[in-house]
């Protein structure tokens, strides 16, 4: 993920931006957090790893910060606007941990970052160098554990296990399949492995009912398994193999 340096966005909108009102948000319950942007255009689950190639100052700045004072920051998907430049973010995001940062003579830094949380802006700071959002956290639903819901979490797991053998089973080694053994958080490890459109993937990452995001996830799940072929094998002969040797 690549970022580059920004021009300085000129609007009539003030620096801060009250998310809650422009959306129609409703009452705040509890005291907001204050939580460093990062806006980009993908989304990051809770649970999953993400590296960032960092060369814009600004963002520079905040990586710093965040290092300095072992601060999260907030992974959100871009609405509209650019990572080169302002962006308009969609609210709910996923806060970051930084795990290790590799910073070049230049000052460009590689970060590994790894998802722990989801928020909800509910204000916007456009002030300093990068956003800041006021933000409260994302609560998921209790899991209730009646029989439907555990055969779909079982069969969630099927799927998946289904799905990582067959991308693995052409390669020269087995792969064992772990999944973590809360609901929710396996939900969002099978998430972070299929292949699907942003949007996809912020719908999976607002919804707080697990069995509901189950239920959005086995039908993606088994349609990738029919569009993952299975690996073909065949015995070659002596004139398969004529045209692929070459004479020292």
């Amino acid at each position: 993920m690549v970022l580059a340096s920004c021009p300085t966005h000129q609007n009539s909108l003030p620096n801060v931006i009250d998310v809650q009102q422009r959306y129609n948000h409703i009452g705040m319950s509890q005291e907001l957090e204050e939580l460093a942007l990062f806006p980009l255009n993908t989304v990051l689950f809770p649970y999953a790893q993400l590296q960032l190639h960092v060369f814009e100052e600004r963002y520079r700045e905040l990586v710093r910060e965040c290092l300095e004072f072992d601060r999260p920051f907030g992974v959100v998907l871009i609405r509209s606007g650019s990572e080169t430049g302002h962006a308009d973010p969609y609210l709910v995001g996923t806060a970051v941990r930084i795990l290790g940062c590799h910073t070049y003579d230049d000052g460009r830094m590689d970060i590994q970052v790894q998802g722990e949380r989801r928020f909800r802006i509910r204000q916007l700071d456009e002030s300093r160098p990068f956003p800041v959002g006021k933000v409260e956290p994302v609560i998921e639903l209790e899991v209730e554990e009646t029989p439907e819901k555990v055969a779909a979490i079982y069969r969630a797991r099927e799927d998946c296990e289904i799905l990582v053998q067959r991308m693995f089973e052409n390669q020269d080694f087995s792969v064992k399949v772990k999944f973590p053994p809360d609901p929710v958080a396996l939900s969002f490890t099978i998430a972070n492995l299929l292949s699907m459109e942003n949007l996809e993937k912020q719908r999976l990452l607002e919804t707080t009912d697990t069995f509901e995001r189950f239920q959005t996830l086995i039908p993606i799940l088994e349609m990738q398994i029919l569009e993952t072929p299975r690996a073909t094998y065949y015995r070659l002969s002596a004139s398969d193999l004529r045209e692929g040797i070459v004479p020292n």
